[in-house]
């Protein structure tokens, strides 16, 4: 299947498929980071490989938020502008919380987040979407990775409450005998840890600390929110910020989406119930989030993932990017445009090429019920 969709990719043009962190979108912010048709059926919205529709698409599509998914929007973009030079779309991540409130103030037309719409949320929204309502669809899968930097130790597992308490700042040592329990072959270093988190409200932040609260409940008493609420460590912007601090200090560890684990940063194992610990893939995010429920009423697909998985090789960190758009009341000036990139996005062909920007796409039965929701956007 990964190769037939590889294969996909390729007929759309030569390069297109050139997927890169460092890919720039047109007129993009600073990274600290038409219509498919009227008909309602997934597969009017569910174009064929090379087959991108731009229908009446044209202009600037204004969108932001979630950090955690613009390498995927990176390449996305690369490959709908190939078919669809009209539209020029830019993409700002500004983190979750942004671009939620940009959203619900009328400034883009969609926003990303690592996190579902709160009630409040959806009632700012009905401000700015005519008759309707923000609601949220699933886009991106992908492993919060637990990337860290420590000479001379390059494989390392820890579990939920080690976890906990490193971010507490209650573990502050690599020798200490909680992490020596979990890895009694590495050669661990009388060094200070330094655990960063991120500064910016990040929907990356709440997964993280939804997934300690769940399997760790004891040793981690803080509410799962956007904004770091534990005390000590120390912060960086965005996910790029946090990665480029880890992969410069030695020492360090922090929480970010796994594209972004790289340029010396190691990933941690997890310790689960599971016999083996489990690496941070996209082939093991798609096995949790398999167990994903939609609990979103009416059009809106929020889910609920299962943090505590027991499957062999299922990675319980992972987070579900949304992308937020009204289903009712979008800008007629850039509801084509929009429509047609979300089109894209959801369909076969963009979704399969997530795996190789290093994230996982959305369960079949959840991405068709996407891109009925797409379909009947107005």
């Amino acid at each position: 299947m990964k190769l037939q969709r590889k294969n996909r990719l390729r007929a759309l043009s030569l390069g297109a498929v050139a997927v890169s962190g460092a890919l720039a979108l047109t007129a993009c912010g600073s990274d600290d980071t038409s219509p498919a048709g009227d008909s309602g059926s997934a597969s009017a919205s569910a174009p064929k490989a090379g087959s991108i529709k731009c229908d009446d698409a044209k202009g600037q599509l204004q969108a932001s938020g979630s950090t955690a998914q613009k390498n995927a929007i990176d390449a996305w973009v690369k490959a709908y502008r190939t078919a669809c030079p009209e539209v020029q779309i830019n993409y700002n991540p500004t983190g979750s919380g942004a671009g939620i409130t940009a959203f619900t103030q009328g400034q883009t037309a969609f926003a990303g987040s690592d996190s579902a719409l709160k009630p409040e949320e959806v009632e700012e929204s009905k401000k700015i979407c005519t008759g309707g309502q923000g609601i949220d669809l699933p886009m991106v899968v992908g492993p919060i990775a637990v990337g860290y930097k420590l000479d001379g130790v390059d494989s390392l597992v820890l579990d939920a409450p080690t976890l906990a308490k490193i971010f507490d700042s209650k573990i502050t040592k690599w020798n200490d005998e909680a992490i020596k329990k979990l890895n009694p072959e590495a050669k661990l270093p009388d060094l200070k840890i330094q655990a960063f988190h991120r500064s910016d409200e990040s929907g990356t932040t709440q997964n993280f600390t939804k997934y300690l609260k769940a399997a760790a409940a004891d040793d981690w008493k803080y509410e799962a929110e956007k904004s770091w609420q534990a005390k000590g460590g120390q912060s960086a912007q965005g996910s790029s910020g946090v990665a480029q601090q880890v992969g410069q200090t030695n020492g360090a560890i922090s929480y970010m989406e796994l594209s972004y684990a790289k340029d010396g940063i190691s990933t941690v194992d997890i310790k689960t119930e599971a016999a083996e610990p489990v690496k941070a893939t996209t082939e093991n995010a798609t096995k949790s989030i398999t167990e994903a429920k939609i609990v979103g009423t009416g059009k809106d697909l929020a889910l609920e993932l299962n943090y505590t998985p027991k499957a062999e090789g299922a990675y319980p960190i992972t987070l579900v990017t949304y992308e937020i758009v009204c289903d009712k009341g979008n800008k007629a000036d850039t509801l084509p445009a929009a429509k047609s990139f979300l089109t894209y996005i959801a369909s076969e062909e963009g979704q399969g090429l997530l795996t190789e920007a290093g994230y996982a796409p959305v369960p079949e039965e959840i991405i068709t019920k996407v891109r009925e929701t797409i379909s009947g956007l107005s």
